[in-house]
């Protein structure tokens, strides 16, 4: 998400449904069995992750369309392969299956999966029509970026009712201080989101600064989760 009250300016967030998109991961990682934190951010924000990536060959597309919605300039008009139901499940099955791999644990790579996909439901919230189910049109999205005044506490209520219950159920020995870092970090990358400068122009930036967010996000999320641990083990 992004304010239309800032100026035009460089890139600095990704202009979108942001912190938000970590509630599921938090939930998640609070189960036995489940995946790290910071693999679960990784999910969270695999699908744009995988836009970010096909942004800089042109596989798929944006511009930049300035009060095309009241919170977010981006036309999002071509990205098939990332934001269509069927390409967050593939996303999700092949992120699964790494995740099973990688820990033989069946509870850690649905869940994971799970995260993946809950991407695209989160998005279909806030996006104007530019989602797709299949890759083509029709074009859905339900639209609150152009009502700040629900999507903006929307976004706070999902990743601090998470929080929340992540930090209830798990524990660590040392206490809270690594999840109120990273609890601080949300908020600063969120507002920085929300009302720093608006790109003027799609530039490689974008993407660029897209991927070093999550990648800044996943690695605090992976510290403060690796000393946690669920309070149930059952």
């Amino acid at each position: 998400m992004r304010s239309s009250l800032t100026s035009p300016g460089t890139a600095i967030g990704s202009g979108r449904m942001f912190v938000g998109h970590f509630a599921p991961a938090l939930i998640v990682a609070a189960r036995p069995r489940a995946a790290g934190l910071g693999t679960l951010f990784v999910a969270a924000q695999l699908v744009d992750i995988g836009f970010a990536a096909l942004l800089i060959p042109g596989v798929e597309a944006m511009r930049i369309a300035p009060g095309i919605t009241a919170m977010n300039p981006m036309d999002l008009y071509r990205m098939p392969y990332t934001h269509s139901l069927l390409g967050a499940g593939l996303w999700g099955l092949l992120f699964g299956l790494i995740v099973w791999a990688a820990t033989r644990r069946r509870e850690a790579a649905i869940g994971a999966a799970i995260v993946v996909v809950s991407h695209w439901f989160i998005d279909l919230l806030v996006h104007i029509p530019d989602l797709t189910l299949f890759g083509a049109p029709p074009k859905i999205g339900l639209g609150l970026w152009n009502h700040p005044l629900a999507a903006m506490p929307l976004e706070v209520a999902l990743v601090g009712g998470a929080l929340a219950y992540y930090a209830s159920h798990t524990r660590d020995p040392a206490g809270n201080g690594r999840l109120w870092a990273l609890a601080a970090l949300l908020a600063l990358v969120q507002a920085i989101n929300w009302f720093g400068p608006q790109e003027s122009a799609y530039s490689l930036a974008i993407p660029a600064t897209m991927l070093f967010a999550y990648a800044l996000l996943s690695l605090a999320a992976w510290w403060a989760g690796r000393t946690r641990a669920p309070l149930s083990h059952s």
